[in-house]
């Protein structure tokens, strides 16, 4: 399975060249590993199978952790050269909505990552968890098992943490409580001293963390040092054990997550995937937390629309995308419009691990 640059002197007919978008810079560069790892693990697996249509599936990385704009004009020249034939990734919804508009109705284009509803643009298929079937039962969940009721909401200042933010309020009275206070920073913020003690002055007991990879590490570790994990919770739905790792054991006391893939999850489904993961690329890898599985996953749902569809044409593939299924490391799958259904979890952190307590 090969990973790098395009080749510019034309590709075979029997290979379908897909663009996989992941962060390998920024907030989110930390995940980016074990996005690659686990998408190259599914080409794998689908060349072995046949391919896509008998065609050898080849990934062209693409560098999703920059500029949205500038990451969004180097996939839609890579498009308009024929150099790839669909994209895939987990990246920021800001980069998404950059890179819908200009490729979506030429290419199928598959958004892996959590995000916060409402993506429409033709061509555009989504695996990722959406906030409605996720944070308002995560949050039910968790003010009915430790009576939490006065929300702070910390987030980075781009299109989804503030529309989740929006969408906690809601949540939070439907849950018997408040949210008290919003605070939002820039991507790559270094101090959150300012944060915390506004966290302090609202008096909250559980915060809603929508921080973005690195972002979230810093702030888990400013929040512990501040002594906040002793008498507040944090709820993230951005969450995977290699920020777990990043952190530190003390930094997770208090942290839990909402997720439909914990790498601790034990499905039959969930452990096959890790039994091959391991196999492949050895215990010394990257872990693969729900945000690098979900590039696995969206590798699959590319396959089965394809197959179902027996096309790569974006009107056909909306046409039959209803009747699309597969079976993954998620389970049993199927496309609801233009959304994956999934089952959802709660986990509480335990160091450098999750541990599953609640479906959803």
């Amino acid at each position: 399975m090969r990973l790098g640059p395009v080749r510019r002197d034309g590709r075979r007919d029997d290979t379908l060249s897909v663009a996989l978008v992941v962060p390998l810079q920024g907030p989110a560069g930390i995940f980016g590993p074990s996005c690659e790892l686990a998408a190259c693990l599914a080409a794998e697996e689908i060349n072995a199978a046949g391919g896509i249509l008998d065609r050898e599936v080849r990934l062209v990385v693409v560098d999703g952790g920059g500029p949205p704009e500038r990451v969004a004009a180097e996939v839609e020249a890579l498009v308009s050269l024929g150099a790839v034939d669909a994209a895939v990734g987990w990246h920021i919804s800001a980069v998404r909505r950059a890179l819908a508009p200009r490729i979506a109705h030429r290419v199928p284009y598959v958004y892996t990552a959590q995000y916060e509803g409402g993506e429409s643009t033709p061509g555009v298929f989504l695996t990722g968890e959406l906030d409605g079937r996720q944070l308002l039962p995560a949050m039910r969940v968790l003010a009915e098992a430790t009576g939490v009721r006065r929300w702070c909401t910390v987030g980075n200042d781009y299109v989804w943490p503030r529309v989740t933010a929006r969408a906690a309020r809601g949540y939070a009275r439907a849950c018997g409580g408040k949210v008290r206070d919003e605070v939002f920073v820039p991507l790559g913020t270094q101090d959150f001293g300012p944060v915390l003690r506004r966290i302090e002055r609202c008096e909250a007991d559980a915060v809603l963390m929508l921080l973005v990879g690195s972002d979230a590490i810093r702030f888990s570790r400013a929040f512990a040092a501040h002594g906040l994990h002793e008498r507040c919770l944090r709820l993230s739905t951005h969450m995977d054990e290699n920020m777990l790792m990043g952190a530190g054991a003390e930094a997770t006391t208090g942290l839990w997550a909402a997720s439909g893939f914990f790498e601790t999850l034990a499905t039959a489904e969930s452990l096959d995937f890790g039994r091959r993961y391991a196999g492949r690329f050895g215990v010394e890898a990257p872990v693969v937390g729900s945000l690098g599985e979900s590039c696995y996953e969206g590798l699959r749902l590319l396959a089965a629309l394809a197959e179902r569809a027996r096309s790569l044409d974006v009107r056909a593939m909306r046409a039959r995308g209803d009747a699309v299924t597969y079976e993954g490391p998620r389970g049993a799958l199927r496309l609801h419009g233009n959304h994956l259904d999934q089952r959802l979890y709660l986990a509480r952190a335990d160091a450098f691990t999750f541990d599953v307590v609640a479906q959803l």
